[in-house]
Order: C-alpha cells, then sequence, then structure tokens
C-alpha cells in the first residue's frame, strides 16, 4: 500500500486532532432534526383539512423521518410526509435537509397519483409556479435531490412548452423548492409554507 496515501495532510491532522468540530455538528444535526420534528406535527394538522379533497390513503399515511451521512459525501435529513412509495406508485412531500446545501421541498408523484387531472392543474399554473422559482426534475433517475442543471431545472429556465412535454411524458413528477441554509431561523415558518403549496396542487 502506498502509504502516501493515508497520510494526514495539516488541516486533517488539525481537525482529527480537535473533537470540537464533530460535537459542534453533532449538535447542529439534532437541532436540524428537531426543526423537522416540529415541521411534522405542523404538517399533520395542515394535511387534516385536506381531508375532505384528498384520499384516505394519503391522509392516513404515516410521517418519517431519516437520517444519513452520506448523500454525495455529506450528511442529511429527510422527512416524507405524505409517504406512498410503493414500485409505479408514489405520492410523496419530502422535505430535506442537506448539510453544506440547502433545505428544500419536493412533491414527488408517479403511477395513479400522476393524474392527468393533476398535471393539468400544474400546467394551469405554470406562470405561478415559475414566479415562485420552483423547479423540475429533468433526470431520468427519481432519487436525486441535487440542483445541478441535469437533476433540476427552474421552470423560468425549462419554457412551459418543455415544462408540458416533461409533465405529460416522464413517468414520475418531482418538482422542488430550494431554500437557502442561510434562512435557517425562519425555515420553519417557509417550509411549512411550500409544503401547503404541494397540497393545493393536488386538490385545488
Amino acid at each position: 500500500m502506498n502509504s502516501a496515501k493515508i497520510r494526514l495532510s495539516a488541516k486533517e491532522m488539525e481537525l482529527v486532532t480537535n473533537a470540537d468540530w464533530i460535537l459542534t455538528k453533532n449538535g447542529i444535526i439534532q437541532k436540524a432534526k428537531l426543526l423537522l420534528e416540529q415541521l411534522q406535527t405542523e404538517q399533520q394538522t395542515l394535511l387534516q383539512s385536506y381531508k375532505k379533497d384528498l384520499p384516505a390513503v394519503i391522509i392516513h399515511s404515516t410521517p418519517k423521518i431519516s437520517k444519513g451521512e452520506n448523500y454525495k459525501g455529506l450528511p442529511y435529513l429527510v422527512l416524507d410526509y405524505p409517504r406512498l412509495f410503493e414500485k409505479e406508485n408514489i405520492c410523496a412531500i419530502r422535505t430535506m435537509f442537506w448539510w453544506g446545501n440547502f433545505f428544500s421541498v419536493t412533491l414527488h408523484l408517479s403511477g395513479v397519483y400522476k393524474t392527468k387531472a393533476v398535471e393539468q392543474r400544474i400546467i394551469e399554473r405554470f406562470d405561478e409556479l415559475s414566479k415562485k422559482n420552483l423547479f423540475i426534475s429533468v433526470n431520468d433517475n427519481e432519487w436525486e435531490h441535487h440542483f445541478e442543471k441535469e437533476n433540476y431545472l427552474a421552470l423560468h429556465e425549462l419554457g412551459k412548452n418543455e415544462f408540458i412535454r416533461r409533465i405529460t411524458n416522464q413517468h414520475f413528477l418531482k418538482l422542488s423548492q430550494k431554500i437557502p441554509l442561510e434562512q435557517w431561523d425562519n425555515v420553519q415558518q417557509t417550509l411549512a409554507a411550500n409544503f401547503q403549496d404541494c397540497l393545493k396542487l393536488l386538490v385545488d
């Protein structure tokens, strides 16, 4: 084995001999989890207000917070609610915290939940959604979450005709809102509002 590959750089040595930064990181992750737990409670109240308009299977879905350490090398937390993940049929709203990058709220639909009525409703709101700086997935892989050009494009960059083509031809639909981490202090309110925007696309 090449011993040079396992030697530490000066920066790496500084970090490995200092526990404070990892303890701080753990504290931030815990605060992010608490934020999502509080948001989850708010989301449950919001979803119940749509119980006359949405299928019971969506209303009775249970929320779940998941934690990981390695989405493209960085820690993350996700709150899925509603959370219906079947092989061909998906209805989910995913709220994500990704270390060093962003918060996001994503509406993810496929199969029986990606109905013509929902597609048409979203298409009719193209101008409104563009002004909110919403993004649409342009990737064949529906399990990527980053906002690079090969994965998401802002609606105003895409244009309405291409938006319609994507909505109607792609087997899944993902619309996402990206929120900077710098908005942390007020982000729960923003995330709740974005969650409700997603619900309105399903029923209004």
